[in-house]
């Protein structure tokens, strides 16, 4: 593929950015692919070098905020017309309840989300806290010539912080897992506004 050719599927695929942001990143691969031809690759070569269009677009999108995206696609086109602008404002209770209603769902989910990630974290702070409070109650214990308690106490201590571990290490797993998932959420929302052939 030569560098109009992929300037030119990279056009496509980005088509419902800003046209403004359209521009800037054809820009810079075109001025990346001139470097590269510079420096000694054939245009081909400079192009491949590029690696595939999904992933170039795929970091495009990442860079992109949500409510640009948005802001672009719901921006009319041409001027409205009389009974358009009519429609939109006896529709506003409409729209709106259903705007907020949407805002509030995503709202709740993200409120839950965090509040998982939260109390698993808040459970392996708490069993770590009781580990330390065993270790100091098993050492009264010990010091009082209540050795037999002290023992138990010194062993349930070794328990919970070992628990403590557990937790910790798969409240970290799932904070990891749950990001990774919004992630891969917000990328698809983003990808309806882009270029229809855009993959995760």
């Amino acid at each position: 593929m030569n560098k109009y050719e992929f300037l030119g599927r990279l056009r496509e695929r980005l088509a419902g950015l800003p046209p403004k942001d359209i521009d800037a990143s054809l820009d810079y691969y075109a001025e990346l692919i001139a470097d590269r031809i510079e420096d000694g690759m054939s245009e081909e070569e400079a192009v491949a070098a590029m690696g595939s269009i999904d992933e170039i677009v795929a970091q495009i999108l990442e860079d992109t905020s949500l409510p640009k995206l948005v802001k672009e696609k719901v921006r009319p086109k041409r001027a409205l017309r009389t009974w358009e602008i009519l429609l939109i404002v006896l529709g506003f209770p409409l729209w709106f309840i259903l705007l907020v209603t949407f805002a509030s769902i995503i709202f709740s989910v993200l409120v839950a989300i965090g509040s998982v990630i939260i109390s698993v974290f808040a459970v392996a702070i708490a069993v770590g806290a009781c580990a330390l409070a065993f270790i100091v109650a098993g050492l009264i214990c010990f010091v009082t010539a209540k050795g037999a308690l002290g023992t138990i106490l010194i062993g349930a201590s070794l328990i919970c912080a070992g628990l403590c571990i557990l937790f910790f290490i798969g409240a970290t797993y799932a904070s990891k897992g749950i990001l990774w998932l919004c992630k891969k959420g917000i990328y698809a929302i983003k990808s309806c506004f882009v270029g229809k052939e855009a993959k995760v």
